[in-house]
């Protein structure tokens, strides 16, 4: 027959064990704190041009960009979400019309769209990519090539109701 030593010690790690995790926490499964939502980047939104068209290839192409619209908190990927593209490329400045276009993520939350090659301006070859359809807050991305020689750009978009 085992008998249970009750002494001080016992009491108090019992104790501080309640006071960490508190009464609900010994009744209640651990939870993930889910995924946090992208953040506007500085800069993301220099040359926006509200509503560009959503296109096949924004010029002769070349280049891609791509990625990937999911859901914050429970990640799910957003099909039918529209994202605009525009960057400095060997066919146009940033500002320029013929430089922007959009394009639409398919069942798996996934985008890609072909552009011309992206070149430095201010020294930094960048893209910027916008999600702006209003279901969801928007969000500016500039991301930075680490090299004008990569022919392909990764963004990534974790989007929050507006």
């Amino acid at each position: 027959m085992t008998s249970i030593l009750l002494n001080r010690r016992h009491l108090l790690a019992a104790g501080g064990a309640v006071l960490a995790t508190g009464v609900s926490g010994l009744m209640v499964p651990a939870r993930a704190q889910g995924l946090a939502p992208t953040e506007s980047m500085s800069g993301g939104a220099n040359n926006y041009r509200k509503g560009a068209a959503v296109l096949e290839r924004i010029g002769q192409g070349g280049f891609w960009m791509s990625g990937t619209v999911r859901r914050a908190g429970d990640g799910a990927p957003m099909a039918g979400q529209r994202i605009q593209i525009w960057a400095h490329t060997v066919e146009g400045q940033e500002h320029e019309p013929q430089s922007h276009g959009a394009t639409l993520t398919d069942k798996d939350g996934k985008f890609r769209l072909e552009m011309p090659q992206i070149i430095p301006v201010f020294g930094q070859p960048h893209g910027h990519l916008a999600y702006d359809s209003g279901e969801f807050k928007t969000v500016f991305l500039r991301p930075v090539m680490r090299s004008p020689k990569e022919t392909s750009l990764e963004a990534h978009f974790v989007l929050q109701p507006a």
